[in-house]
């Protein structure tokens, strides 16, 4: 396995990954949280084996924190990530082509609110990841995909409406280029949701002490 080919698998899954938000979103669907899940499940599937399958800046810090990546890599995965959604973005937007589209700009007890809930489930989307694809209590599970995907699936559906339920740093930036969410609140749920996927990382280590040493996992991370 080569270093840029799981930098380009994390560039493709995060650009189907936000273009689906942006497609769902934009053209009204409501089932965008079941499409949201959907795709990520699949692209994890698709690319887990070769890049860990994060597509999300606060998964690869959980990741880093855990040490199963190292910092360059993770700072060219943040790189990938960050290129695959803002192409996904402009695309998106050019392909359902909405008009008066009204980006969602909080302040006060509405942006609580939705730093809040940001927090919560970019926490539980990080954790759940370590946990289930980088454990090696269970290696070279299948369930990995469906249980990460189920997580962004079920984010989307309770708290959509409070936060936007972008909780991935690549998904904050591409929702502003897309026009749904201001500039000013993405640089706040970019700092809060890169701080919990942190959190999760020292958690999963607090809460399983002997995932430090060498082990399998049912993911990779890339390789020389």
């Amino acid at each position: 396995m080569h270093r840029n080919s799981a930098y380009f698998t994390e560039l493709i899954g995060t650009f189907f990954l936000v273009f689906t938000v942006g497609t769902s979103v934009l053209g009204g669907s409501p089932l965008a949280p079941l499409a949201i899940g959907a795709i990520l499940m699949a692209m994890i599937y698709a690319g887990g084996h070769i890049s860990g399958g994060h597509y999300n800046p606060a998964v690869t810090m959980g990741v880093l924190v855990r040490r199963r990546i190292n910092l360059p890599d993770a700072v060219a995965y943040w790189v990938a990530q960050i290129a695959g959604g803002m192409l996904a973005a402009v695309l998106a937007r050019w392909v359902v082509g909405p008009r008066n589209v009204a980006p969602l700009s909080l302040s006060g007890r509405a942006l609580a609110a939705a730093i809040v809930v940001e927090v919560l489930f970019t926490f539980a989307l990080a954790y759940v990841m370590l946990s289930v694809a980088t454990s090696k209590s269970h290696p070279n599970n299948s369930f990995y995909g469906l249980a990460i995907g189920f997580t962004v699936a079920a984010g989307a559906a309770a708290v959509g409406r409070v936060s936007g339920a972008t909780f991935n740093p690549a998904v904050a930036l591409g929702a502003s280029a897309m026009g749904l969410l201001s500039w000013s609140t993405a640089g706040f749920y970019i700092i809060i949701q890169l701080f919990a996927g942190a959190v999760a990382g020292f958690v999963f280590l607090a809460l399983s002490p002997g995932e430090l040493t060498a082990g399998p996992t049912a993911t990779a991370e890339p390789a020389p």
